[in-house]
């Protein structure tokens, strides 16, 4: 019975991670009829506010001590979001920004050890010259042809580092979707208030491209996080952390059938490496999986 939930929950995971890789190409297709901050400010305002809806038993009896800390982690999650939105605005290639987002795995031990005196495994340091040489070949892997959302995306990569190593340190008895919930609706309200103040209100947002903002938020937004709670209650949490690194390889897919994006070898040996330093800084939970079967 209980590898018929781990099985279960691995197929749930699956169908996360290409939520999420459709994910970036309904944010592009957004981000095309209205200013960047303003859609990001909506998919976490409605995603966060749909998911407060659906699960408000489960804020019965949270008090407002148990919610403070989540706030300050949601501003943390703003202002992740805020880099990665400018990032995706300039981006010419999503399977590349997806690629690098993603590296805030292998980032987590070293914020980590920087911020809490952590001690990061030995395949941290073995998953970093992996990173560090995947991040060289899709900077340059076409020639110099870097792009200022690269960096954006690497900011991206620390702060959900950051942000992860908070959670697993404040937050251990409080329920995932009210976690998710107020992280999702602080930073939306936060990324409103800048846009208003930056961007002004949009004049008009065609029927199309608020299809494409309900898609985000409610699709790769809301469901997703459900589904992928739900899944991580059903098998061990190695098996997730493992299947979730499928998100850049399911958006770079989509960004080639969606976009006609075309990577460069160099740039595609880069995703790779980075592949291959995602997989090895989680090596103890690879190991895990394999020993279970």
């Amino acid at each position: 019975m209980k590898q018929e939930f781990a099985f279960k929950a691995e197929l749930i995971l699956v169908l996360v991670t290409i939520l999420a890789g459709l994910g970036w190409i309904f944010s592009k297709e957004s981000l095309a009829g209205m200013p960047p901050l303003f859609f990001i400010a909506m998919r976490f305002s409605i995603g966060g506010v749909a998911l407060l809806l659906i699960g408000r038993k489960y804020f019965r009896g949270v008090k407002w001590r148990d919610i403070k800390p989540v706030i300050s982690i949601g501003v943390v999650m703003a202002f992740a979001m805020l880099l990665w939105v400018m990032g995706l605005h300039q981006s010419s290639n999503l399977g590349v920004g997806a690629f690098i987002t993603c590296l805030g795995v292998v980032f987590v031990p070293f914020i980590g050890r920087l911020m809490f005196g952590d001690r990061p495994p030995m395949s941290i340091w073995v998953a970093l010259p992996f990173a560090v040489l995947g991040l060289g070949f899709l900077a340059l892997g076409n020639g110099l042809d870097f792009e200022i959302a690269h960096l954006y995306f690497l900011g991206t990569a620390l702060c959900v580092a950051l942000q992860l190593n908070l959670l697993s340190r404040f937050l251990v008895s409080m329920h995932a979707l009210v976690l998710t919930s107020v992280q999702l609706t602080t930073a939306g309200v936060l990324l409103l208030t800048v846009s208003l103040a930056v961007e002004g209100v949009p004049q008009l947002i065609s029927l199309d491209i608020f299809g494409w903002i309900l898609a985000s938020a409610l699709i790769s937004t809301s469901l997703r996080y459900l589904l992928q709670m739900y899944a991580m209650s059903l098998a061990p949490v190695s098996h997730g952390a493992v299947i979730m690194n499928l998100e850049p390889v399911w958006a770079a897919i989509f960004a080639v059938v969606w976009f006609n994006e075309i990577m460069g070898i160099g740039q595609v040996f880069g995703c790779f490496l980075i592949f291959v330093a995602m997989i090895v800084s989680r090596w103890s939970q690879v190991r895990m999986i394999f020993k279970r079967k």
